[in-house]
């Protein structure tokens, strides 16, 4: 459903109450196209530091200077001292290129064998000959499974539902349910990319644990936001499910998108067919052009969507989000950004996210990451600078 533009009122001589008039000019700026800003880092979504303790498990097995390799990506190691702290997107790729160079391991250490730097790339030049992507899955996953012992991937068809499992032949250690999880999500964008466009999927099983109470919101948002679907935690074999039909569409890159796709890995596989669609992104993508002022409440948003309040909570709900949430995960993104790529005063970022009040800003930004923004940037720039 698109932000419809609300048909103007007919011209009057009585003048509003201010309460109208703030109103009527909040759904006019939501109708408003979104303005560009070359000044505003885009409010990108960031990455809980709970995925920064699981990615360099296997290079702090194998003894890896753990500190050094966050100071390459740009990630002060102060920040995992914070559960709830948050790192860009751009940090976690850069980590991963990290990561791989020093253990010439595609999966970082992770497994009980390394899997050599240029499988991956070898892996897609043979996907862009198959006819189908059952083909290009089946051709990719048969590779796979000559460079991993720790599990076996499938691909399976039960009628209409087409499954992507993976069968464990190595204990459950959390390297290898990590290694589990990533090769899951590497599989699933690059199927995304093979077709060039987003297969929706019906479930994702994970065998890792589910997370810890403290640290529940900021996986479980990231990891369903990255899936767009129910996340199971705990189960027997880590699988995506998703509609069998999807196996017989066309593979519709070639040598020349390949090249431009390596050139841009890890980063693509983190933002690429991402799901824009769904009602919180499509919110969130229209409150990101109104940060520096008074965001809408649920209630104005629903009268812009033509939805009732009622519906729009039931919607959201369906996809696991709450409109407040929405809100305060685009303020601290757009702030993680202010703080660690200007060199605006703490008050300036302030009013660039919508607080009038620094201090309202401080308590807030505490309560998202576990530490205030001043702190947040001198761990930061200390981390860089080291």
């Amino acid at each position: 459903m698109h932000i419809a533009a609300l048909r103007a009122p007919a011209p009057s001589s009585m003048p509003l109450p201010a309460g109208a008039r703030r109103h009527g000019a909040m759904l006019q700026r939501l109708h408003e196209a979104p303005r560009a800003d070359a000044g505003r880092p885009p409010a990108r979504h960031t990455i809980a530091v709970l995925q920064v303790h699981q990615i360099v498990q296997g290079a702090r097995r194998l003894g890896c200077d753990i500190e050094a390799l966050l100071r390459r990506a740009a990630i002060s190691p102060a920040l995992l001292q914070s559960p709830s702290a948050r790192v860009t997107q751009g940090q976690f790729a850069a980590l991963m290129r990290s990561l791989r160079r020093v253990t010439r391991d595609e999966f970082w250490g992770l497994l009980s064998r390394p899997v050599a730097p240029g499988v991956f790339a070898q892996a897609c030049r043979a996907l862009i000959h198959c006819a189908t992507l059952e083909d290009a899955l089946r051709a990719g996953l048969h590779q796979y499974r000559l460079h991993l012992d720790d599990f076996v991937p499938r691909l399976q068809q039960r009628g209409s539902q087409a499954t992507l499992l993976l069968l464990p032949r190595a204990p459950a250690t959390p390297c290898r349910l990590y290694a589990e999880s990533t090769f899951a999500f590497q599989a699933y964008g690059v199927a995304n990319w093979l077709v060039a466009q987003r297969i929706p999927l019906a479930a994702v099983d994970l065998a890792a644990p589910a997370p810890g109470p403290a640290a529940a919101p900021a996986r479980l948002t990231d990891t369903e936001r990255v899936f767009n679907t129910q996340v199971r935690y705990g189960q027997p074999h880590t699988a995506l499910h998703f509609d069998a039909s999807w196996l017989r569409l066309p593979v519709v890159q070639d040598a020349s998108s390949l090249q431009a796709f390596l050139n841009d890995t890890p980063r693509n596989l983190l933002t690429r067919y991402r799901d824009d669609s769904c009602l919180a992104e499509r919110i969130r993508r229209h409150l990101r052009c109104h940060l520096d002022g008074e965001l809408p409440s649920l209630e104005q948003m629903a009268e812009a969507l033509r939805l009732t309040p009622q519906t729009l909570r039931r919607r959201l709900r369906d996809e696991g989000r709450g409109y407040q949430s929405i809100k305060d995960s685009l303020r601290r993104d757009a702030a993680i950004g202010f703080l660690e790529h200007t060199d605006l005063p703490l008050q300036q970022v302030a009013l660039r996210v919508g607080f009038s009040e620094p201090s309202a800003f401080h308590r807030a930004f505490k309560k998202w990451t576990g530490v205030a923004p001043g702190e947040y940037r001198q761990r930061q720039m200390m981390g860089c600078a080291a």
